[in-house]
């Protein structure tokens, strides 16, 4: 399930409150008291559930073993404890480095179905790391994928399937988060690792729908056919224009670094590789496995997270790395 959904409407018995301590021993792009810009155009902007930057997940089984008035009342008491680092904290860490300087480049917002008493654990637990989130949303249960649209989100990374879902219908990049995936790596602290499955994530799910209807030969000769034909733009494409723009323009030490990895093979590679040319897009690594399982290839790659729209190629990697299912294209239609 996603952040709580609430209903209850008892009172909520206050902690005494202390005055909670941010971190000091590390050095931060932007401070937590800075400004806030005005206005986010030009910037990339990260929509994120509570429960998939902070791990929630003790908390969470409160919730399903009794009710939200407990849920909530525990979010309270530990309201100047900071929350342990979730499955998408990497990432967004990474991403907040690039604002060096009097430009914000990257804006990150929390949009959560949690209540906004809960809500201010989140902010405190961002504070205490350093991370100088300041815009929130909190809907105590209410899907809160509609304010998308006034952000203008870059991206949307959720623990709940059905607002992930709303969210790619309306044309913004989205990814369920799966709060049991292994940690990002530590190896890389200037870079923001990124990796992406290609068919129905990048590109479009037309090669894919022609291998589920018509078999391995027929995508193969399907894909030789059409290699001078640029594939359709999939949900994840505006993300990693996004991401292209910031790798354009590197800010301070930090630096990104993309990959594919996806189940193609030669020959069917050659279209994928010339659809990135058209678009004028680079990645830094291409993995055409053909099958094999990602998991061990993401491992080595060490990626802040990967995104990828078929669940098991995610249960398969979350093992290694943080992971999240784009449910999006062919393998993700819900019959009715």
């Amino acid at each position: 399930m996603g952040d709580p959904v609430f209903t209850g409407d008892a009172p909520l018995k206050w902690p005494p409150m202390h005055r909670s301590q941010a971190c000091e021993d590390r050095p931060r792009a932007s401070s937590y008291d800075d400004p806030m810009p005005i206005s986010l155009d030009g910037q990339l902007v990260v929509a994120i559930s509570s429960r998939a930057l902070f791990d929630f997940e003790e908390e969470n089984e409160v919730f399903e073993a009794s009710d939200d008035r407990a849920y909530m009342q525990l979010q309270l008491a530990r309201v100047d404890s900071p929350a342990k680092p979730g499955v998408a904290f990497s990432l967004v860490n990474k991403l907040l480095a690039f604002n060096v300087g009097d430009v914000p480049r990257v804006e990150v917002v929390i949009l959560s179905r949690n209540d906004p008493v809960s809500g201010m654990r989140v902010f405190r637990s961002a504070k205490h790391y350093g991370l100088p989130v300041q815009r929130g949303v909190f809907t105590r249960g209410q899907s809160p994928w509609r304010y998308l649209r006034p952000l203008s989100a870059n991206l949307f990374l959720s623990t709940n399937e059905p607002d992930v879902r709303s969210a790619l219908t309306a044309g913004v990049p989205a990814a369920r988060v799966y709060p049991h995936s292994a940690r990002a790596s530590d190896a890389h602290p200037n870079e923001v690792r990124i990796a992406f499955d290609g068919d129905a994530v990048l590109f479009s799910d037309e090669a894919e729908r022609v291998f589920r209807r018509d078999g391995l030969d027929a995508f193969q000769s399907h894909e030789m056919d059409q290699a001078q034909t640029p594939l359709a733009a999939g949900p994840f494409k505006p993300l990693l224009e996004a991401l292209h723009r910031l790798q354009r323009d590197p800010s301070g030490t930090m630096r990104i670094r993309t990959a594919l990895v996806t189940a193609r093979s030669a020959p069917a590679h050659e279209r994928a590789i010339r659809t990135l040319m058209d678009w004028h897009i680079d990645v830094d690594e291409a993995m055409f496995l053909g099958g094999l399982p990602k998991g061990e290839f993401l491992r080595e790659f060490e990626p802040d997270f990967f995104f990828d729209d078929q669940t098991g190629h995610v249960e398969n990697a979350m093992a290694h790395v943080p992971a999240g299912h784009v449910a999006a294209g062919v393998s993700n239609v819900i019959a009715e």
